[in-house]
């Protein structure tokens, strides 16, 4: 009896594990955190998950075919050059400006994906070189120069608060947490994301487009992750090609390994990359409201994601 409670327990946590993990942190935090259990702090924390939150949906669905994207901060830096050098330097309009870069966000996908779905390139060499060169790309255009704006027309759009109260990256977030999570459950593309990381030789043999649904993955990931470059431009009102999106597509990652999506494919499990998001964000502000060296967080991300993988391993026994 006491062998069947502790694998019932088990089970339980390896099934809400970030869950928890999550509660104990906001628990903490409340404790030994100045202000902390206030509604500033609690909109200044989601408005800081904003480009994981929207960044690591796609990445769920990238993970969730067996593959990986760590080009994505590179395409953050390229989209926001792009988006501030056509709105603020050409005086484009902001139509055309967001579309462009996320078409080139678009494209960074699309070049990701033929690499991967195509030429059968492992997907973390393949993203590899977009990670490296596409940040070369994105600081060629300003000559690695910092595009600023602040008092401009266009500075409010990112501080915006709905009523005055509800920021406006907290909107969209939902918005999109929601259409992933009905891509992925209500959706024959979700249906096929997950054949192809359980067996996509099995997928192809029963007519999938494999390849098709590949590419659309990793296009879906940097689409997204031009989408909060854009805003993330927006809010801070500068675009900087060196530094914007430094280490996302490891915190996305994180994000996505804590909540439960095996790193093998498979499965998508959007609630958990949500749930993985908050705690890594919720683990910098702890930091950085204590006055804690950062280093110390960077730490406490690689322990919970250890335990997190570990908690994914299938028990032999």
């Amino acid at each position: 009896m006491d062998q069947i409670k502790k694998l019932q327990a088990g089970e339980l946590f390896r099934k809400y594990g970030a869950l928890i993990v999550l509660i104990i942190m906001l628990l903490i935090n409340a404790v030994i955190t100045p202000n902390f259990v206030h509604i500033n702090t609690m909109w200044n924390v989601l408005i800081q998950a904003f480009c994981v939150l929207v960044i690591s949906m796609g990445m769920t669905f990238v993970i969730a075919t067996g593959g990986i994207d760590i080009s994505v901060g590179s395409t953050m830096a390229i989209s926001s050059i792009i988006f501030a050098k056509l709105l603020i330097e050409m005086e484009c309009s902001f139509f055309v400006s967001i579309l462009a870069a996320l078409l080139a966000a678009c494209i960074f996908g699309a070049f990701n994906g033929v690499l991967i779905g195509v030429f059968n390139f492992q997907p973390i060499v393949a993203t590899l070189i977009l990670m490296i060169s596409g940040r070369g790309i994105a600081q060629q255009f300003n000559n690695g120069a910092v595009i600023s704006f602040y008092g401009n027309k266009y500075s409010d759009i990112g501080t915006y608060r709905i009523g005055g109260l509800v920021p406006i990256q907290v909107i969209i977030v939902i918005l999109i947490i929601a259409i992933a999570l009905f891509l992925a459950k209500n959706t024959t593309f979700g249906l096929y994301v997950q054949s192809i990381g359980d067996n996509s030789t099995a997928s192809k043999l029963v007519g999938i487009r494999t390849t098709a649904i590949i590419v659309m993955t990793y296009i879906l990931c940097a689409f997204l992750a031009g989408f909060a470059a854009s805003l993330e431009t927006l809010r801070i009102c500068s675009a900087d090609p060196n530094n914007i999106g430094n280490n996302m597509e490891l915190d996305c990652i994180a994000a996505v390994a804590i909540g439960g999506t095996p790193m093998s494919g498979g499965k998508t499990i959007i609630w958990g990359t949500v749930v993985g998001a908050l705690v890594m964000q919720l683990i910098t502000t702890m930091m950085n409201m204590n006055n804690i060296f950062y280093a110390y967080a960077l730490v406490i991300k690689s322990a919970i994601i250890i335990i997190a993988l570990y908690l994914q391993k299938e028990k032999t026994q």
